[in-house]
């Protein structure tokens, strides 16, 4: 279907007053960026380790670990007091993780390393490594806790790895360079972007056959500058959202016929992307222009876009 382009109009005001906190980790300024989801202002910005990019939420939203890649250390921060408390060892350069759903382990891609760490949070250690393809990035575990995914972008394949014993299941090729990854809120599916491609691959879980192939195009942006990068998708599995790189834009999907719904245009080089509580917003990651993009999602339009550093990388919403 022809794709409808939804233009950002600029400062709206936001239809809700919303209680959430986003935070934002700008690799290039070493900082978090702690920003009030009702007045879309940035609070504060945390000093923290060298080159941070992926970030993820404790499950008491307590603390906010950060991978901090150029230190080879997941960096622990308590969110009421916006220090860090804690350092632990993770193996060399993470750049992405995710966080097991028993809160007890992450699960790190090395990419220097070509490994995924395993990092013990009670134990304060790495346990395991599991070896997978060249320069791992995205990581998924699954709802369920039985399954990780982790995408090697030189390699171009996506490992999944059973989160119980850590023995390495599949290798699947995937299209070049895949960056994101996500499971299905019902573990049935695996999503998998494609940054030099402009696509994403869906994969049945039972079988890992495919279910869907969707290729990306924005009218007016020459195709190698549609990258699909990160991947948000909803609670109830209806929609999915793909950061498309350096053509500004963030696509809409109906998760369920795999149409492609429409483009938001946001700011430059969207890296990743996060859904509020409410899932009434999107957040954008814009890593080349320095802002956060606010995407109303039932007025279908981005309303806001706000500095917060250098090279904003990942984002995730506390409530």
């Amino acid at each position: 279907m022809t794709a409808l382009l939804f233009l950002m109009v600029g400062l709206f005001a936001a239809a809700p007053a919303l209680a959430d906190t986003i935070y934002v980790s700008n690799e290039q300024d070493n900082t978090v960026s702690v920003i009030d989801s009702t007045t879309l202002k940035v609070t504060a910005r945390l000093d923290v380790g060298r080159r941070p990019r992926g970030i993820a939420l404790s499950q008491d939203m307590a603390r906010l670990y950060i991978a901090a890649g150029d230190d080879d250390r997941i960096e622990v921060l308590d969110l009421k007091t916006g220090r860090i408390v804690e350092t632990l060892p993770c193996g060399e350069d993470p750049e992405f993780f995710a966080l097991h759903p028993d809160g007890k382990r992450l699960f790190v891609a090395n990419e220097n390393d070509n490994v995924i760490s395993v990092l013990n949070l009670e134990a304060k250690k790495v346990t395991a490594e599991v070896a997978v393809g060249v320069e791992p990035e995205g990581v998924a575990v699954s709802p369920d806790g039985k399954l990780v995914a982790a995408t090697s972008e030189t390699t171009s394949m996506v490992h999944i790895i059973d989160a119980s014993t850590l023995a390495l299941v599949e290798n699947i090729l995937v299209d070049t360079r895949p960056r994101g990854t996500k499971f299905s809120p019902d573990n049935k599916r695996l999503w998998v972007s494609s940054e030099l491609r402009g696509s994403v691959t869906v994969f049945e879980t039972d079988n890992w056959s495919e279910a869907a192939k969707l290729r990306f195009s924005v009218p007016g942006v020459p195709r190698e500058l549609v990258q699909a990068v990160g991947i948000a998708l909803t609670r109830d599995g209806k929609r999915a959202y793909v950061a498309l790189g350096s053509s500004n834009r963030v696509a809409e999907v109906d998760a369920e016929s795999f149409s492609i719904l429409g483009y938001y245009l946001v700011g430059q080089r969207v890296w990743h992307l996060a859904l509020s509580p409410d899932q009434k917003r999107l957040y954008t990651a814009n890593g080349n222009s320095g802002d956060v993009t606010v995407i109303d999602l039932a007025g279908r339009q981005a309303i806001k876009s706000l500095p917060v550093g250098r090279g904003p990388w990942g984002i995730v919403v506390a409530p």
